[in-house]
This record gives C-alpha cells, structure tokens and sequence, in this order.
C-alpha cells in the first residue's frame, strides 16, 4: 500500500526515532509498504518518519541506480540484486575516514524539488538488523554510503539541509520557506463554515 509522504516542517521529521523491538508480520507489513512508497514517489531511500512514523527503520533500492559504489556485506559480496530492496533497522553508522568526504547533489522526498550539495564521508560502516531481526554488518562508499547516511540522519532527526554550507542552504532557502508554508497551510484545519 503506498502511503503518504510528510514534507518538510512537519514536526515528525524532526523526531528521534524510538527503536524497533518486535520484528513480526505487522513490521514485515510496513517495511512492504515503505518500498512500494518509495518506488511509487521514483526515490532510493525512505525513512519511517518520511510516512510518519517515529522508527529506527529505513529502506533503500539501489537496483536502478548506476553501480558507481562498492558494498561488502557480512564479509562477502553479494550480487546487489540480492539485496536490494533492503531493510535497515535500528543501523548504527561509523565512520572509519570522516576525512575523506565527498561533496554531492542530495534531494530528499520530503522537499520534492529542492536539492543542493551536501558534505558527507565517503566509505562508511553500518550495523544494522533487518526486517527478520538478523544482525548484519555493510561496508560501503558512493551512492549506497550516503543514501544510507541520508536516511539515518531522517532517523536521529537531523535532514540534509542541516548539512548543508550557510551559502548552500541559503541559495535555496525561498524554496525551503515556501514549503514550510504548504506543509503548515495543508496541517491546519479548514475554516468553519458559514451559514
């Protein structure tokens, strides 16, 4: 089922996400829908909060993507079709290079036509469970590495425009403000009826 993506100001975006502890049909369910999500809305990533949900839980599909990365998952390399869609659940980043960063054009679902460049590490380490509650360890660079840093931020709270350069974030800054304004104009009730 696909669901609705929040956009940007909506209060959720901004909330830690608790950790997920039961690991059963109704979370398979979800994780379900949050691909279908993501691949309705033509994305490679999406965290829980982007439907409104406040989860230590994201999902990615690079299958499409252009294989400018490398990953290493549990010591081995499996083919990424394999793999992909995949789960992260309750993932944890470290960064063995955080000096070896990367500048890179993110978008983000939750501000449909906004991108801008954004600073990041290039080769990460994530530990993660997935939607069965099976431990696993990824290694990876390019694309995979900051779309799953993307995605984590979204579960901490934190959104790529918090990565941003003050010079970047302030060349888009009219298109951030009038999105707040459509999320909080789309949030309020409607005006009671006159008779």
């Amino acid at each position: 089922m696909v669901l609705k993506i929040v956009r940007y100001n909506d209060p959720v975006l901004r909330t830690r996400g608790a950790p997920v502890t039961t690991f059963d049909a109704a979370l398979a369910q979800l994780v379900g829908d949050m691909v279908e999500t993501m691949h309705e809305a033509a994305g490679i990533g999406l965290a829980a909060q982007q439907i409104g949900r406040s989860l230590q839980l994201c999902v990615i599909d690079l299958s499409a993507a252009q294989r400018d990365f490398d990953w290493m998952l549990d010591g081995a390399v499996p083919p990424l079709e394999l793999i992909m869609p995949m789960a992260l659940v309750n993932p944890e980043i470290r960064t063995p290079y955080p000096d070896e960063a990367t500048i890179y054009e993110e978008g983000c679902l939750s501000f449909p036509g906004i991108t801008g460049d954004v600073v990041r590490p290039d080769l990460i380490e994530v530990s993660y469970q997935d939607e069965h509650g099976t431990h696993h360890v990824m290694k990876c660079d390019g694309l995979l590495g900051r779309c799953i840093q993307h995605e984590v931020d979204h579960l901490n709270g934190v959104l790529y425009i918090d990565r941003m350069t003050k010079k970047v974030r302030q060349s888009i800054d009219a298109e951030i403000k009038e999105l707040a304004k459509e999320t909080r104009a789309a949030a309020a009730p409607p005006p009671p009826e006159t008779p």
